[in-house]
């Protein structure tokens, strides 16, 4: 399944820091963070030891594609691992996600801080991963201390567990903006120019005396002040040709009714003249 953003002509972002999934619980939560990194550019996934084990086949195997919903070549790519040192052995540095203190006198960014520190590092060739636990319990200690640095994120402080996909979402869209630029996507068409003033008083006649023309004006002593606000009702909207060509089309339509069917023209019956 793909979603509807989902455009294959275009080439899609790869590379940025690891994502090292330690001890993951759930297939589908695998399935789930390889769809949050596609959303952002990832490609570089690497499982620890899951507890399913790594699932190509079954039930399982459907779970995780299903959830991934379209970013399967990066489950078909992922990378299985026994143990975490041998998952950040060729790295050059690791970042450890946590909402819990470790007491271990590490740094504590915020993803936004961490993803641009590693944007800069990957862009001077360093390789990097960032670290995340099992569903049920997060990274242990020891696993945080072969990190250089730990990422938090401000949360309830109250109800600070993040589901595994959505930590790697997090951290995937502060990469995005570090790596690639805060841009939204796509901006709105541009609109038709912004309507002259004589175009405007042309349009505030109109309507002003159809209005008076069915009495709207009332006390007529309020008139003044009535078009005074109709007027400034509409210059807050900084209309465009296209904005008054519109709203003048609706008034002329409620003023004069519908429009007449035009008659069809009759086709011209055959001819009996054979001479």
């Amino acid at each position: 399944m793909t979603g509807a953003g989902t455009n294959h002509t275009i080439p899609s972002l790869m590379g940025g820091p690891a994502i090292i999934l330690v001890r993951p619980q759930l297939a589908v939560n695998i399935g789930m963070c390889a769809r949050a990194m596609a959303n952002f550019g990832l490609s570089d996934l690497r499982l620890v030891n899951p507890r399913e084990g790594w699932p190509r086949t079954g039930a399982l195997r459907k779970g995780a594609y299903a959830a991934a919903a379209g970013a399967v070549h990066l489950l078909e790519q992922a990378r299985l691992f026994a143990s975490l040192e041998e998952a950040v052995a060729d790295l050059n540095g690791t970042f450890a996600t946590t909402a819990r203190e470790r007491g271990q006198l590490k740094p504590v960014l915020a993803a936004d801080t961490a993803m641009a520190e590693a944007a800069s590092r990957f862009s001077s060739g360093e390789r990097l991963g960032i670290l995340f636990g099992p569903e049920r319990t997060g990274l242990a200690n020891e696993e945080v201390a072969l990190a250089d640095k730990i990422v938090s994120f401000p949360v309830n402080p109250a109800y600070a567990s993040l589901n595994l996909a959505q930590a790697v979402l997090l951290v995937g869209y502060e990469w995005m903006k570090a790596a690639h630029g805060a841009a939204p996507p796509f901006q709105p068409a541009e609109r038709s120019p912004a309507a002259p003033r004589e175009m405007i008083l042309s349009f505030f006649d109109y309507l002003e005396g159809e209005l008076a023309r069915v009495g709207f004006f009332r006390p007529l002593a309020k008139r003044p002040v009535m078009q005074n606000n109709l007027r400034n009702m509409f210059h807050r909207m900084n209309m465009s040709e296209q904005d008054v060509s519109s709203f003048r089309g609706m008034i002329v339509r409620l003023v004069e009714g519908p429009r007449a069917d035009r008659p069809k023209k009759k086709s011209q019956p055959p001819s009996d003249d054979k001479g």
